[in-house]
């Protein structure tokens, strides 16, 4: 039995949705969310079936079966023109210049694959959610559970995969996080988003947790780039006011080897110049891993940046578990878990925690290291999750899970996307909700403990053998004056990182 089947069995009792849906999952989507883009990934379908699509899973809202796929589109007729490539496949194509009547074959070589067409039941299934939606009412807590969503071919879209997983809250890019500038929002997705947030139930102001573009560091000291990124980060915040969105996480920056205290006051600088530009959304600091310059990675990093911040109603954090387990922050037994959030609360404060970022490590506790494993098969635990969903202090914040969704074949990643393993995840936590640690919870936790152990040793290793290597540059003799290293924001070193 491979080790993702035996984790699907360890947590039947808090997953109940059936295998056949749990697998389908959903279709995999590509992130780059410009305009053009979006239309070539689609295949040339135009928007508006995309729409009708994204409605009708919409609709399906955890009854299997309700949503209803709609008939294919007419095909486009498109024109050829020079220095742009035709589709894969051999197919008619109106020449530019002839008739009516008149059409001209164009053969490009079969170089790749002839995408496979999906029937009408693969479609369904794909529309279907994989895990029906939970009541938070119904919970002992009012935990917002959810993940981050893709949002490819447009924001509106973001719904309908949220409601997918069974999310009750969600993070989402409300662009491409892979350019410094993007098309504006259409009018049509904007209105999308909002009657289908309204349509749902989902409340933007308070469950809706975009995440900031990982090209933007807001500490840079060069002017130009300065600029350049707070322009980039602007136009998040125009977007989120459109949506009716009231949080935004944001990686808070690098020093590039430059004075720390210089670093977090153009931090704050540039959110009290944001500020002024915008009206209502509230910037949220995320705490980070610890690697190299980046600020964030100590409580008294964020503590500094909100200082200097005028409007303090407009700043906030965004606890990521993962990042803070690897800074040194330990969460994993009810008398650590207290000691940490003792520690955040006194200095920072309680009332800046807006959000929280759910997932477990692949390495152990003081790495710095960004590397994000699946709930319960890391360093951290399920136990430490379970401390996390039973505060008091974390009901009605939007809690995301950021974890691995690679699909997995015989404990082997196989490629593409599994959406399937945050509905097990989501309800996984959920079923942990006001109920006490016992001997169930312990038997969930060996099962996940011994699924993530080979990976779990895999990077524990690198970063001993790293740490040793430092070590035994620490009193080698050697020539030369000693290598300043300057890290990027990009902590994750080839793992998950958000």
């Amino acid at each position: 039995m491979s080790r993702r089947s035996s984790r699907k069995s360890a947590i039947a009792s808090y997953a109940e949705t059936p295998d056949r849906e749990i697998e389908n999952g959903v279709t995999e989507i590509d992130e780059d969310l410009s305009e053009e883009t979006a239309v070539k990934k689609r295949g040339g379908k135009p928007i508006a079936a995309v729409k009708k699509e994204s409605t009708a899973a919409a609709a399906a809202n955890g009854k299997p079966g309700a949503a209803k796929t709609s008939k294919p589109a007419a095909p486009l007729k498109r024109k050829v023109e020079a220095g742009i490539s035709p589709p894969p496949t051999k197919r008619k194509i109106k020449d530019e210049d002839s008739s009516d009547d008149e059409e001209k074959i164009i053969e490009k070589p079969a170089k790749k694959p002839v995408k496979k067409r999906k029937t009408k039941e693969e479609a369904e299934n794909d529309a279907m959610p994989v895990a029906a939606r939970t009541a938070v009412a119904t919970l002992k807590r009012k935990m917002y559970i959810g993940a981050h969503i893709s949002a490819a071919g447009g924001v509106q879209n973001s719904l309908p995969n949220a409601l997918h997983i069974g999310a009750n809250s969600f993070a989402l890019f409300l662009k491409s996080q892979r350019k410094w500038s993007s098309p504006p929002l259409a009018p049509s997705a904007t209105s999308d988003f909002l009657s289908l947030s309204k349509t749902h139930s989902y409340d933007p102001a308070r469950h809706i947790l975009p995440h900031g573009s990982y090209l933007v560091n807001l500490a840079q000291a060069d002017p130009e780039k300065a600029e350049q990124a707070y322009t980039c980060f602007l136009d998040d915040l125009a977007r989120c006011e459109a949506l009716g969105i009231g949080l935004y996480n944001f990686h808070p920056g690098n020093t590039g080897g430059q004075p720390r205290g210089e670093a977090i006051a153009r931090i704050a600088g540039m959110l009290n110049r944001a500020h002024k530009a915008t009206k209502t959304v509230v910037t949220l600091l995320e705490n980070m891993a610890g690697a190299g310059n980046v600020v964030g990675s100590r409580f008294e990093d964020l503590r500094d940046v909100i200082k200097l911040v005028d409007d303090k109603a407009r700043v906030g954090v965004c606890i990521d578990t993962c990042h803070a387990f690897a800074a040194g922050y330990d969460l994993r037994t009810p008398e650590a878990f207290a000691k940490t959030m003792g520690e955040f609360n006194d200095v920072v404060g309680a009332g800046y925690l807006r959000a929280l970022h759910l997932n477990d490590s692949k390495t152990p506790l003081g790495s710095r290291r960004d590397l994000h494993a699946n709930i319960g098969t890391g360093f951290l635990g399920l136990r430490a999750f379970w401390n996390v969903v039973n505060y008091p202090g974390f009901e009605g914040l939007p809690m995301v899970l950021e974890t691995p969704t690679e699909k997995m074949v015989g404990g082997k990643k196989v490629g593409g996307e599994d959406k399937g393993v945050w509905a097990r995840e989501i309800k996984l936590l959920e079923g942990m909700v006001g109920k006490e640690w016992g001997e169930e919870e312990r038997g969930v936790e060996e099962g996940l403990q011994e699924e993530g152990r080979e990976e779990r040793e895999r990077c524990g290793g690198q970063v001993e053998r790293k740490a040793q290597k430092t070590l035994d540059g620490m009193f080698k003799k050697g020539k030369g004056k000693k290598k300043v290293e300057v890290e990027t924001d990009d902590e994750s070193e080839g793992g998950c990182s958000h």
